[in-house]
Parts: C-alpha cells; structure tokens; sequence
C-alpha cells in the first residue's frame, strides 16, 4: 500500500492531476493487476449475502416503492431487479436503485469501521445493473467489485465524515464510479473525471430515522452511474474535487488546514480490502452485533430478569454516542419508534435479546416485542458509558485489536452483580464462529425461506458460485425470481411522476 498525503490545494497553484486523490483512486481502478483468490471468494459471500437481505426486505414498503419506481423505466437489454424474473429489465441506475434500497432495508449486509464506518456491500446493486446492461462477464463484474470495495473502506480508514456530521455514503459514490470504471474497462482520465462525491448530513441517521437511511446508498450509487456515463460523453468534473480551495476537504471536512492520509494500493498490488469487511448475522447495527451474542451467551445465567436493577454497557465513543444513551435520542427510548430507529438503539437491542433470547429480522422489532411490558423496563434500566480503552480499541488500525464491543456490568436488587466482555461479534473473522461460504448459504436460505421456491434458490447459489466463470448471459440471470402471489408492488402504478 502506498500513503498519499491529502490537503487543500491554494488555487493560486495548479494540483497537476496525477498529484491529485481522484487520479490516484482513478489508477488504482484502471491498473490490470491479478485478482487474489480470497477476495474473489468473499466478493461471491458477499453478493449471495446482498440477495439474502435484499429477498427478506423485498416486500417492506420502502422497497415496494423504489421497485414501482423502476418499473416506470423498463429498457430491453437492460438491468434485472431483484423479486422480478429476469427478462424483465429495466434502465440500470434505476435497477440499482431499486435494488440497493432492498439490500440497505434491514441493516443485515456487510460492514466495515475505521476512521468512518461503511456497509461496501451498497457497491454490489450499482455495478451488477451496470454489467448486466452493458453486458459484462463474471470476471468483468469481480474485477470491478474488487475495486469498489478497495476505493471504499481505503477512503474509510483515512477520512473521517461523521465528525463533521456527514453521512458515511459520502464514500461510496467514488467508489462505485471507480469499480464501474474497472468492470467496463475505462482509461485513466475517463474514470477522473467520474470520480464526483455525493454528501447528505448525519441528520438521516438521527432522532426520528426515515426510510431514507435506505434509500441515501441507492440515490449515492445512482448518482455514481450517472457520473460515469457523463464522463463517458466526455464531460468533466470539478476539479481538484478533493483538494479545491472550495472544495470537499476545505469546506466539508476538515478545513483549509486539514489534511489525510489516505492508503490505496501500489501500482500491480491486488485489491484485497474487501477481506477486512465483515458481515452481520444478526439484523441490527453493526455496534449492536457483539452485544446481541453476548446477552445470549449471559441469559442462562440470570435467573429472573425482574431481579435486575441495572445494566450499564462500557463501550466506545461511537456506540455511547450514536446508539447509545450519549445520544440524547429519546426516540431510542421510545417502544413506538420505527423499526430503524429501534435497531440503532443498543438499550432495546440488548433488553429484547436478554429477554427473548433470539433475534430475528421481523420479530425482534414487532410490537409485541417492542412494546412488551417486560421489554420495556428492561430497556429502561440500561445506560451506557464511554470507555477509554473500548473507544481505543474501536479507532485502533491493528485488525488484531479493533473492538466493536465492550464491558457489561448486570446488578441486581440484592446487590449481586455479573459482568463480562466481548470485543467482536461471534460471525466476525476474529470472532467464536467466524462466518465461512456454508454460512452466508445458510444465511441466504433463512432469510429467503418463505419467499423463495427451493428451485430459484438452487440455481441462484450455483450460479454465483461460478462468478469468474460466467458468460455476460450468465451474469444477466444473476437475479432471483419470486413466485407472483409472494411479491406487492409488482406492476407500474401511477401515485407519482413516473
């Protein structure tokens, strides 16, 4: 890996482009290094554990809705979308909208945290309807995800965005104009100018959470299709969009003194970023995993939950802070909150998880759930605090000691006390059972179950498992069918403009 320091640039002084972040993210994007065998295998974990939550989100009504929306925009030779058969195709950013709005719903794919925190996965929808349009191979696709995925978590483990109250998508839309200029087979220069950032503040992260969580990974991956095409006609860009005096770091980041570092690959180095990613067995924020198993792990133990006084979680910064107590969010205190709001609050993740000691897509957040009285004063008891050596730990660039977890103190009325740590979920590469493909199968199997015929699951998971093999063709029936009776919103409707 190579280190490139990253400032703002007077525009008094000409940046020559290959001094510039886009350049040097667009070489990396354009360099035809050999592909490493383990992160081709992850790349296809990863896309069977896309379709795995985008199938169990399929019917929820942000998703049914961005599929209407793409069934305004049907294109022959186009972009399949997921829950539709694939002859059925449609414009590709609108194909990638619809589908990444069903892979983010549940908060269920994978995950990467350093300087900023990121799902890479969101590059999956984007450069699948784009290779499915312009008819790439498997090899083609592969290429390109490798790529998305390095651009992405390369530009989280140096810039930080939540410090400055910017959403983590802010990364993505790089990323995915990068690997789609790596799956197409772009030059240098095309790929610069692609390069464009889209940013929405944290506030779709707070208080109240809409849909929109959802929805921002799509609108960025969309806006990134569009930035390539664009640049494909020969349009340019804003540049230096990095380092511009008005530009993303000066009035975005850290101001007209700040400055990155940012590592991306060396000329001829593969793009193995993607095997520092994990993915999440449980539905719930990432920070939220560990302590998911870790009530499960401590509910034999507890004879009576009644006989609780108090729980306190000592953790990182991060997590007392966005889904903890230290957020100051009384919506996460709250049993009428929306489900995406109850699954950034660690207090009900762990009241519900100790009390019915399971977790599930669907029924961990209904009402009766929820809204049970015993859920509920549990869920009242729980505060957590910021730890030194857990937010240490959480920032830490060491893969060994990063820690997404932290310390749990139980007291009980009678003054009796359990406590017990865990520093990383049980799924996590590091973890008690770290995931491997039979897992992302068996993954992909639960969460399709009761919309997915045995025969389309069958052929989906033997045809990804081929990726590096797969003819354009191939990769055009990467998509995966419902049965008509188990899919809404179906055909076109006329409730908004298109």
């Amino acid at each position: 890996m190579i280190t490139h320091h990253v400032k703002v640039s007077p525009s008094k002084v000409a940046l020559p482009k290959g001094d510039q972040l886009a350049w040097k993210i667009a070489a990396v994007a354009t360099d035809k290094t050999t592909i490493d065998s383990a992160a081709g295998e992850m790349v296809i974990n990863r896309i069977i554990d896309n379709a795995a939550v985008a199938l169990a989100a399929i019917n929820r009504t942000p998703v049914a809705n961005a599929r209407t929306q793409a069934l305004a925009h049907p294109r022959a030779q186009g972009a399949a979308v997921f829950g539709l058969p694939a002859s059925q195709r449609f414009d590709c950013e609108w194909a990638a909208w619809t589908n990444g709005v069903a892979v983010r719903e549940l908060d269920m794919h994978d995950t990467f945290l350093a300087a900023d925190y990121s799902h890479p996965g969101d590059n999956i929808p984007p450069l699948l309807a784009v290779a499915q349009q312009c008819g790439r191979s498997g090899a083609d696709l592969l290429r390109g995800l490798l790529v998305g995925y390095e651009i992405q978590m390369d530009l989280v483990r140096a810039i930080c965005l939540h410090e400055y109250k910017k959403d983590h998508i802010a990364h993505l839309c790089p990323s995915v104009a990068a690997g789609i200029g790596a799956m197409l087979g772009l030059n240098t220069d095309t790929v610069y100018q692609a390069v464009h950032v889209g940013f929405s503040t944290r506030q779709s992260r707070k208080g109240e959470i809409s849909s929109w969580k959802a929805y921002a990974p799509a609108h960025a991956g969309k806006l990134a299709v569009e930035a390539v095409d664009r640049a494909m006609r020969g349009e340019k860009s804003p540049s230096p969009i990095y380092e511009g005096e008005d530009s993303v770091i000066a009035w975005m980041l850290g101001g007209k003194n700040a400055s990155y570092n940012v590592p991306l690959p060396a000329p001829g180095e593969p793009c193995r970023a993607i095997l520092d990613s994990y993915t999440k067995e449980h539905s719930a924020e990432y920070q939220a995993q560990a302590w998911i198993d870790l009530a499960f792990k401590l509910r034999p133990q507890i004879a009576d939950l009644k006989a609780i006084r108090e729980i306190i979680i000592h953790t990182s910064h991060h997590t007392h802070f966005v889904i903890g107590t230290g957020a100051g969010d009384p919506q996460k205190s709250d049993p009428n909150a929306s489900r995406e709001t109850l699954d950034h609050s660690i207090m009900f993740i762990f009241a519900s998880a100790l009390h019915t000691g399971f977790w599930h897509h669907v029924k961990s957040y209904a009402p009766e759930v929820a809204k049970h009285p015993e859920v509920i004063a549990l869920w009242k008891k729980i505060t957590t605090r910021e730890d030194a050596e857990w937010t240490r730990r959480y920032h830490s660039i060491d893969p060994n000691e990063k820690a997404f977890g932290g310390r749990v103190e139980i007291i009980f009325n009678d003054g009796k006390k359990i406590t017990d740590e865990i520093a990383v979920a049980n799924a996590h590469p590091l973890g008690a059972k770290p995931f491997v493909r039979a897992n992302y199968i068996h993954k992909f199997e639960t969460l399709t179950e009761d919309v997915l015929s045995k025969d389309e699951s069958k052929r989906f998971l033997q045809l990804i498992q081929r990726l590096p093999q797969l003819t354009a063709a191939e990769v055009g029936e990467l998509n995966v069918a419902l049965p008509p009776n188990k899919l809404t919103c179906a055909t076109r409707d006329q409730r908004g403009i298109f």
